[in-house]
């Protein structure tokens, strides 16, 4: 666990160091969501409508942006070819990295959610229901897409790959996501949606860091 918390914490300093990746998934974020209200018109009924799939399809989106950057620099400097070799588990080192990549980017996006959710009209029965859905669905998106970077790490221009590879397993996400705060919206049940969602989390923990760890292995052979 010590090895563990000592990758989180590197990861966490190389990115803030850097500081773009961040920056630039709340900026497309906040954009996308901004955008929405002139293109579709001011309509509060409008708005309120198609807050939550609006929220989450721009979440998933800036999620995306910096899936190219999870394995990439540490393969470009060698680091990586240290942590498969090393003795912590590989699969332990993929969760580390992408436990960083939430931290990052996920957190930001899940912190910001309710503000945009004000800016679009939504129902104030949907706000803690959003946040609930963020914090179990943003994890999974860096899970996920762990997959599609350990298998284009090796190629260059891989990002349009990666969309290409995640975008189908982020679908369930998104649906069950937008599903659970329509719910909470109209006042119906969103405790199911919620629960599977958990349940997706729970299953990706072990499943993803299992499939990133064996695509990395692949893609540095």
């Amino acid at each position: 666990m010590t090895a563990f918390w000592c990758l989180v914490r590197r990861d966490l300093l190389l990115a803030f160091r850097r500081g773009g990746d961040s920056v630039n998934v709340m900026i497309f974020f906040l954009l996308t969501v901004t955008l929405f209200p002139f293109g579709v018109g001011p309509e509060q009924a409008i708005l309120m409508r198609i807050a939550p799939g609006v929220i989450w399809v721009a979440a998933l989106l800036a999620a995306m942006l910096s899936l190219d950057r999870l394995f990439r620099d540490d393969f470009e400097d060698g680091s990586l070819d240290l942590m498969i070799l090393g003795p912590l588990p590989l699969e332990i080192t993929v969760l580390a990295k992408c436990l960083a990549h939430w931290l990052t980017t996920g957190l930001p996006l899940v912190i910001v959610s309710p503000l945009l959710a004000v800016l679009l009209a939504m129902d104030g029965e949907g706000f803690a229901t959003l946040i609930g859905t963020m914090l179990l669905g943003t994890p999974l998106l860096s899970l996920i897409g762990a997959i599609g970077a350990g298998l284009t790490v090796s190629l260059r221009g891989g990002g349009v790959l990666i969309s290409l590879l995640v975008l189908p397993l982020y679908i369930p996400v998104l649906i069950f996501g937008v599903g659970a705060v329509d719910a909470a919206v109209y006042g119906l049940a969103a405790r199911p949606h919620i629960l599977i969602m958990a349940a997706m989390l729970i299953a990706a923990l072990p499943l993803c860091s299992w499939a990133s760890a064996a695509a990395l292995r692949l893609s540095t052979e």
